[in-house]
């Protein structure tokens, strides 16, 4: 089965207020020894597969560059981590290749290197079309400028677009919203992301919100009721506007789910490079357990070759995440299907669990199938908490 690759760029011009990422602001300096790094594990990834115990392919059906900001980079050194991708894997005819963009880093010769390289899809860091809105959590772009880098992508052959929002973010109300949710519809992007603001500890708005303190537009952060009927608000408008839901926070015309995501939420094998970064792979024979492995979260513990950490994904584990990353999809999870993957007698021990949620109001079940309801999405986590703790 052909992989997915996503190559971690963990580089920002400037940290957003709500960011617990991990990224950095760093000289162009450290580019280079971190590109250094990334190429060479790609170069060794089929013995770092072997060595974590996954079964490895050369054959690449995705791609994924995310970050922080890939596109800071140079040409140069775009150009070099696209030949280095090319040299080490096989990318299949009419894989997808995406790019993550913050508005504004996209120089002329940067959207020429992309398209020389392959990339069919880009994906915008817009988080609200309202510029009071962007400033306020430190995006450096307005909406003009996102508007230009979407013609300049589409002028390029990029067709693919994929633009993100944020749901609560500070000084947004029910009109900005909508305005944000109505430009969005208004420039024809075949793909959505929208996401709700989540205030984490570890990041400076979440830590000035728990101070108390006035830093960072906190005064102006709606509370959670009001954030949850943007995402409602959101659900509503966008399917009208072509966009039709097809996971808790993405949206998209016919044909233009990103294949490269979905590979996360159906179990389908995947390898990381860069900080942070994530792997999936099968265990020989086929079956149903994996290997999970990642990089370290540091940027400084992984230019010092810190190992991946590695998980082992029993049995028990594969079916609670066949549910909970399945449930994450409108289309939801096929009983039928799991029941034949792990076992009928495993399949009947989460029961109870979907029947008392099926009760609650935030599942429904038809046939063989459960998925989350409206409600169900907005408490997602409640739900997928459910079938792990059902069976341990």
């Amino acid at each position: 089965m052909a992989l997915g690759l996503y190559i971690s760029l963990p580089f920002c011009q400037t940290k957003c207020s709500y960011c617990n990422f991990a990224s950095e602001v760093v000289s162009k300096a450290v580019f280079v020894r971190y590109l250094e790094r990334v190429c060479q594990d790609m170069a060794r990834a089929s013995a770092v597969a072997q060595q974590m115990g996954g079964h490895f392919e050369r054959a690449v059906d995705s791609i994924y560059l995310g970050g922080g900001t890939p596109t800071l980079l140079d040409r140069t050194q775009l150009e070099r981590l696209f030949f280095t991708i090319s040299q080490n894997f096989e990318i299949e005819p009419g894989a997808e290749i995406t790019v993550e963009c913050a508005p504004g880093t996209l120089a002329p010769e940067i959207i020429d290197v992309l398209a020389r390289s392959g990339v069919n899809r880009a994906s915008l860091g817009v988080q609200s079309f309202v510029d009071r809105e962007a400033a306020a959590v430190g995006r450096l772009h307005d909406c003009q400028t996102v508007c230009e880098d979407i013609a300049r992508l589409r002028s390029a052959g990029i067709q693919n677009l994929s633009l993100d929002l944020i749901a609560g973010l500070p000084h947004q109300t029910y009109q900005s919203w909508k305005t944000s949710l109505d430009r969005a519809i208004q420039s024809q992007v075949p793909h959505l992301s929208v996401y709700l603001l989540e205030v984490d500890n570890d990041s400076r708005l979440g830590r000035e919100l728990i101070a108390g303190g006035t830093r960072y537009h906190t005064h102006a952060v709606p509370d959670e009721d009001h954030t949850a009927d943007f995402y409602e608000m959101a659900c509503d408008e966008l399917p009208s506007g072509g966009l039709a839901q097809y996971e808790i926070s993405n949206f998209a015309r016919p044909g233009y789910q990103s294949r490269h995501n979905l590979k996360y939420w159906t179990r389908r094998p995947y390898l990381g490079f860069g900080v942070d970064a994530h792997s999936l792979l099968p265990i020989p024979p086929a079956g149903n357990g994996a290997i999970r492995f990642a990089t370290p979260d540091s940027l400084a513990q992984y230019l010092a070759a810190q190992p991946p950490k590695r998980t082992f994904v029993d049995q028990q584990a594969a079916l609670e995440e066949a549910f909970f990353l399945g449930l994450r999809l409108n289309a939801g999870a096929d009983l039928a299907k799991i029941s034949a993957d792990f076992g009928t007698a495993r399949t009947a021990g989460f029961g109870s669990a979907i029947l008392e949620l099926v009760q609650a109001g935030l599942m429904e079940q038809q046939e063989n199938t459960v998925r989350l309801t409206a409600r169900g999405r907005l408490l997602s986590n409640e739900v997928f908490e459910r079938f792990v703790s059902t069976s341990t």
